[in-house]
């Protein structure tokens, strides 16, 4: 049942961002799938939202991905802060691990995510925490599904096909989260990322 809509939480802003995720994400796929990216970025906001997100960070949520998956990084960014506000583009930027560059390829993986986690334990604020913790339950949830139906193949869609690695990515993820942001969604994620390591042995 829906609840009254006097005084709705969403408004306008969240549809104006719901079409720039589409603008960069509508075509695109999960790697090496079939499964629209669209998808990612809507599950990804309404687990922020199932958590307390406000409209801001339900923006940031869908937006989360939008600076390193354009052509241009950096333009997204002002985009996202003109058109959205400076809390908005904090969170996306701290959400991301890399600016898209035109015609130049991301740093290489372990950097990138070294670099994100050590944003994770010591900058992020509780909006990039919760955006982050919803990014991180989803990409892992749909990693063990795909374990559970197609086994080691699922590793072969990822830049780095090392299982270990992964899963080395997830664990200080979830370990930085139980610090920072305790609470249901990161038991969550805990008992995926639990879920996940028999299958990396």
């Amino acid at each position: 049942m829906t609840e009254s809509t006097a005084a709705p939480p969403l408004t306008d802003r969240f549809a104006a961002a719901f079409a720039v995720a589409w603008e960069v994400h509508g075509r695109q796929l999960r790697k090496k799938t079939g499964i629209p990216y669209m998808s990612h970025v809507m599950a990804v906001c309404a687990l922020a939202l199932e958590h307390g997100a406000d409209e801001d960070v339900a923006i940031a949520a869908l937006l989360h991905d939008a600076v390193e998956d354009s052509t241009d990084g950096a333009a997204t960014e002002r985009r996202i802060e003109t058109e959205f506000g400076a809390r908005v583009a904090r969170t996306v930027m701290a959400c991301s691990d890399a600016v898209a560059v035109p015609g130049r390829p991301k740093p290489p993986w372990r950097e990138r995510k070294e670099r994100y986690l050590d944003h994770l334990e010591h900058e992020a604020d509780a909006d990039a925490l919760l955006v982050s913790a919803c990014d991180k339950v989803h990409n892992a949830g749909s990693i063990l599904a795909d374990l559970r139906t197609d086994g080691d193949l699922v590793w072969q869609r990822f830049t780095v096909q090392d299982p270990h690695e992964q899963l080395w990515y997830y664990t200080s993820v979830t370990a930085i989260l139980r610090r920072r942001l305790p609470g249901t969604l990161t038991d969550e994620l805990a008992g995926i990322v639990e879920a996940i390591g028999p299958y990396v042995g």
